[in-house]
């Protein structure tokens, strides 16, 4: 009764058995006077499955039939490949139109597969999992229309693949390093995709073709590819190496000073003293600046205005406003709007360190630390005539008023008809450029 029932369940049309199913540990195929071939139940249901979300599909149709056999050499289904035992090892699906999405997991019950052969179709978009078929020997996705990156451990757990044609697509980013893992490795055509970067070192003993042309690659050629000439490198620029008669100017300028050391020394000689001197330069610079506002600020120091009656910071406060706003004579004095970082005047200005900060339409700013170690700005303005003393004062009041985190009020102010000095406090870091780019700074600008 067991052997009837096993040839029963293999003479049905779909091969698959209703009644209970034998025991694990055996399985019998017997053949009937018509045998039909064994074959891993279910094979049949994930090519359908597979063949669901393609487009274009109908030169599949037409063999793709449920109920039959894909193995069956009576009835062969389109695309697929066995070997002597029925078991599917490859799908070999090129230049059939198809599109849409591949759904490699589907393909994992295929434990048989080797060989997937997709070229000149319409796939799109980025690269399918083809990692997860771990078993593959093959694959052939050329003259589609992929695109983006590849992961560089895209390959890394594909230790059997020999041959991988990805030309003719639109892939970008560097090539994959994963590939110098592949020991079996014999075929390699990239060529016709918009790759970039260094060519991985490959040192495979059987790698017998490879091809890179058409790329947008750079750096120098590996060594260990020297053996395939010229024209799998062609269509790149940026490559060099001896293959391409191309001169790397890394190891151009290395080998030049390997034998010239003398001449290395006295150019990076030349290139301290260069630095030294812009130093130097530089924070004279800064001093002459300072000590032209001084010079052009005052003929002589100046104090602060202070009401005699109260020496209390609020009291001194109104009376260097009212001293001010009444006294047309006051030309040269420096008056505090804002007491929050202490009571300084133009002499506290002058004997400060200072340091030019930066030059812009309406002047210059200098960063001053005070005796009291507080940092503040000087700004410089020059392009402000239109102001009177009354309104210039009435400006810069209403602004020390203002509590808010993006504004900075200003400490104290000096007028002068021809210019005027505002005061405020040195945030550091804290400037619109900063706040927009960071430490990038204005080269990122």
């Amino acid at each position: 009764v067991s052997l009837w029932r096993a040839a029963h369940c293999f003479s049905t049309k779909n091969g698959r058995c209703p009644l209970p199913a034998p025991p694990p540990y055996f399985l019998i195929c017997f053949f009937l006077s018509h045998p039909t071939p064994c074959v891993s139940i279910g094979d049949d249901q994930v090519l359908f499955e597979f063949k669901e979300l393609l487009l274009n599909t109908s030169l599949l149709d037409s063999s793709w039939k449920k109920g039959t056999n894909p193995c069956d050499n009576n009835n062969k289904w389109f695309g697929v490949q066995c070997d002597n035992k029925n078991v599917i090892q490859a799908l070999l699906l090129g230049g059939v139109g198809l599109s849409g999405n591949l759904d490699v997991d589907v393909l994992i019950s295929l434990q048989g597969l080797r060989v997937v052969n997709l070229v000149n179709n319409s796939f799109s978009g980025t690269i399918p999992d083809f990692f997860r078929l771990g078993a593959l020997k093959s694959l052939f996705i050329d003259g589609n229309q992929f695109s983006g990156d590849i992961p560089g451990d895209f390959f890394s757990k594909m230790g059997s693949l020999k041959k991988i044609w990805f030309s003719r697509n639109k892939f970008s980013g560097k090539i994959p390093d994963s590939l110098a893992g592949l020991k079996y490795l014999l075929e390699l055509h990239l060529e016709n995709n918009e790759f970039t970067g260094p060519i991985p070192s490959l040192s495979q003993a059987n790698l017998a073709t490879i091809n890179f042309s058409n790329n947008k690659l750079q750096g120098l050629i590996p060594q260990s590819l020297s053996k395939f000439g010229s024209n799998p490198f062609q269509g790149n620029p940026d490559l060099c190496g001896n293959q391409l008669g191309r001169e790397c100017k890394a190891v151009a300028s290395g080998e030049k000073s390997e034998g010239s050391g003398s001449t290395k020394w006295i150019i990076i000689g030349l290139v301290v003293v260069l630095l030294l001197v812009a130093i130097l330069f530089k924070s004279k610079r800064k001093d002459d600046q300072f000590e032209k506002l001084e010079k052009e600020s005052l003929d002589e120091a100046v104090k602060v205005h202070l009401n005699k009656r109260s020496m209390s910071t609020r009291t001194s406060m109104r009376s260097s406003r009212k001293g001010h706003s009444r006294s047309g004579s006051d030309m040269g004095d420096l008056v505090v709007v804002n007491d929050e970082k202490g009571i300084f005047g133009m002499p506290d200005l002058m004997k400060a360190a200072a340091e030019v900060l930066g030059n812009g339409g309406l002047g210059s700013a200098y960063k001053a630390v005070l005796g009291n170690g507080v940092s503040v700005v000087v700004k410089r303005l020059r392009e402000t005539n239109k102001f009177n003393k009354e309104s210039f004062d009435a400006e810069i009041r209403r602004l020390a008023r203002i509590r808010h985190r993006n504004i900075l009020q200003p400490l104290a102010y000096h007028y002068r008809k021809e210019e005027k000095l505002v005061v405020s406090e040195y945030i550091p870091k804290g400037s619109l450029l900063y706040l927009l780019h960071g430490d990038r700074g204005i080269a990122h600008a």
